[in-house]
């Protein structure tokens, strides 16, 4: 039964199957006039046969335009002769379980009939194979064919849709859309598109990840760079949540702080992931994100200076032989910086702006961009613009690093124009904000492979809320240092029982010795009492959630009562290194607090990090029952690190 052979078969076919009638699978037949291979209709009226029974070979791809108890029907009999897989566009199955009773267990006959054969959906467009003509899509789209691209991966069809009418030069190999995940998800599509020597990058829309430790293990073995942009970010996700933190940290800082350990770049609008795929086409990577810019108007160099400022580009001050050269070409009149305003001294001499974005590009840079805006091909003569487009190109070829062209206006850069500059390697921009955000983000596109992502348990316990003094019980058995419950004084007295006692009144400070007595009749029940930390600089959160879909998310912030108004936190993923550790304490807004700020003392930072190690020791030690751990506060001394509150939830049977 079925087909071992994995999604090759159906995303590379040689043969294929249209089954159902009407618009749809019209468009699926028109979709696929220019694939090299047979195309059989399967229709009991108009078809090439009447039934699936009685196709006259076995397809390698099918398209499934039919409802969803056909649909379970024909998946058993293509299954049964070893079909290659098959795109299942009919919706009622598992994401209308809302609306019909019996969604999931439709879905469930749908995998019980297809056995080992792949199927994409259902609930889904479908997909579309630019390199070799295939279009099992049932609806228009706007791509064409390629010899080498980019792949798109979608759960959303509309948004795939959408993506094909772009018109920003950017060559599209593969559009495929997943829809339910019944029985292939966006990482087994991923590792056939990478294994494709044609696919260039490879753009993720997200609304959630399949399979965590299966996504882990496809991003860590492919080479093919890879960009996503998850949708889902809202305050509904924490809702229920006990602590501080819970309000602070959810799926969408626990996929931020995945994707970058994982070196994927990760982008917040479809045009951002548009043009960062464009930018590795034709590079492949930055080293970073050092950049120098030309343009020939001191508007768009403020503008390219002022958005860099703002998306985490560096424009670099010029180097002494970028200077000299640059002088040389534009002579004495040309004020010389980084981003520059060269004038229109030289406009239409080829020899003298080659010689400009050469001498520019002299430095220590990443990646060189020309600035230009075109002017409407319907209105207005382009042939001026011809002379910087033959110097750009001349440049490039003697330049060390990258290059790029940047409208400042995403419509000013002609489609036509666009693709001769990828044909030359050099990245046709459209819109400033959207280039240089694409610079900052694969910049830092660095895989980390020194430790894999702590996956959650399947544990399936209650989660339970321990008191304090059980929650630092715990963490002190692990190197969490917490403060000592004697000594002389001054004391902390607090009302156990309560998540919030600073807000609930549950706290009594700098308590004599002799006076604890009275302290604990005036909070009433069980109190805890501790040493009191009198000489703390900086208060900070250290915190860890689970995070089902992502794995265990470690926030470090600003801690004390103020955490939630200043919400200044960092997320990374369990295990981090101490090193990690350290470079997010330090972009935190309070990092010069840790280091002394304004004559006062800096912190015993390697007694902080020793401390946010424990932590994880806690989280890695409880990983199948653990949901959350928070200290907040740590009070960070010049001498130690504190957990002066604490709590932990934990799964229990």
């Amino acid at each position: 039964m079925g087909t071992k052979d994995g999604l090759g078969r159906l995303l590379r076919p040689r043969s294929i199957a249209v089954v159902g009638g009407g618009a749809w699978c019209a468009s699926v037949l028109a979709n696929c006039r220019d694939f090299d291979g047979p195309v059989w209709w399967v229709h009991p009226i108009r078809g090439d046969v009447a039934r699936v029974e009685d196709l006259p070979g076995v397809p390698d791809a099918v398209f499934l335009g039919v409802n969803r108890e056909a649909t379970v029907e024909a998946v058993n009999v293509l299954s049964a002769m070893g079909a290659g897989g098959a795109v299942c566009f009919a919706s009622g199955f598992s994401e209308a379980v809302a609306e019909l009773a019996d969604g999931g267990d439709m879905q469930a006959a749908l995998l019980a009939a297809a056995g080992e054969m792949p199927i994409l959906g259902p609930n889904c467009y479908g997909l579309l194979n630019y390199l070799d003509g295939v279009g099992l899509w049932p609806d228009q789209h706007g791509g064409v064919p390629v010899e080498r691209g980019v792949a798109i991966v979608a759960q959303s069809s509309n948004i795939a849709l959408n993506i094909t009418m772009q018109a920003r030069g950017l060559p599209i190999a593969y559009v495929v859309t997943l829809g339910n995940q019944a029985s292939r998800g966006v990482s087994d599509v991923i590792a056939e598109l990478a294994a494709d020597p044609r696919v260039s990058a490879i753009g993720l829309y997200l609304e959630g990840i399949d399979d965590l430790e299966r996504f882990v293990s496809v991003a860590r073995a492919v080479e093919v760079p890879i960009v996503a942009l998850k949708v889902g970010r809202s305050a509904q996700a924490q809702a229920g949540a006990v602590s501080h933190t819970a309000s602070l940290v959810g799926s969408s800082a626990g996929a931020s702080a995945l994707f970058a350990r994982l070196g994927i770049g990760e982008v917040e609008s479809l045009p951002v992931l548009l043009e960062t795929l464009k930018l590795l086409h034709c590079t492949g990577g930055l080293a970073g994100s050092r950049v120098v810019s030309a343009s020939c108007s001191g508007g768009e160099a403020s503008l390219m200076a002022d958005l860099g400022a703002r998306l985490g580009v560096t424009f670099p001050a010029l180097e002494q032989g970028q200077s000299d050269g640059l002088r040389a070409a534009l002579g004495p009149k040309v004020a010389l910086a980084n981003p520059l305003d060269y004038h229109t001294y030289i406009w239409a001499d080829v020899q003298a702006m080659t010689a400009t974005y050469s001498a520019m590009m002299a430095g220590d840079v990443d990646m060189g961009l020309l600035v230009l805006d075109f002017p409407r091909g319907d209105r207005c003569d382009v042939e001026a613009w011809t002379p910087a487009i033959e110097a750009l190109e001349a440049a490039v070829v003697a330049s060390d690093a990258p290059m790029g062209l940047v409208s400042s206006l995403p419509e000013a850069l002609p489609e036509d124009v666009a693709h001769r500059l990828i044909a030359q390697g050099i990245v046709p921009f459209s819109g400033m904000a959207e280039a240089l955000a694409a610079i900052a983000v694969v910049g830092t596109m660095a895989r980390d492979d020194s430790a894999r992502p702590l996956v959650p348990g399947s544990y399936s316990g209650v989660p339970v809320v321990w008191g304090e003094g059980r929650s630092k019980a715990a963490l002190a058995a692990y190197g969490v240092a917490v403060p000592p419950g004697d000594g002389a004084g001054p004391f902390v007295v607090k009302a156990t029982g309560l998540a919030h006692k600073t807000e609930a009144g549950g706290v009594m400070l700098n308590v004599a010795a002799c006076d604890l007595a009275q302290a604990k009749v005036a909070l009433g029940g069980a109190v805890l009492v501790e040493e009191m930390i009198t000489d703390a600089v900086v208060e900070v959160l250290v915190a860890v959630v689970r995070d089902p879909a992502h794995g265990f998310v470690l926030t470090l912030g600003a801690g004390g009562v103020d955490t939630e108004l200043w919400r200044d936190t960092v997320q990374l993923l369990v295990p981090s290194t101490a090193a990690e550790i350290d470079a997010a304490l330090s972009r935190l807004a309070i990092a010069p607090k840790l280091v002394g700020w304004r004559g006062a003392p800096g912190v015993n930072r390697e007694g902080l990090v020793a401390l946010v190690q424990s932590v994880q020791d806690f989280a890695q030690a409880h990983a199948d029952a653990l949901w959350e751990v928070e200290i907040n506060p740590v009070l960070c001394t010049p001498t130690r690190a504190v957990a002066v509150d604490a709590l932990v939830r934990m799964a229990e049977d």
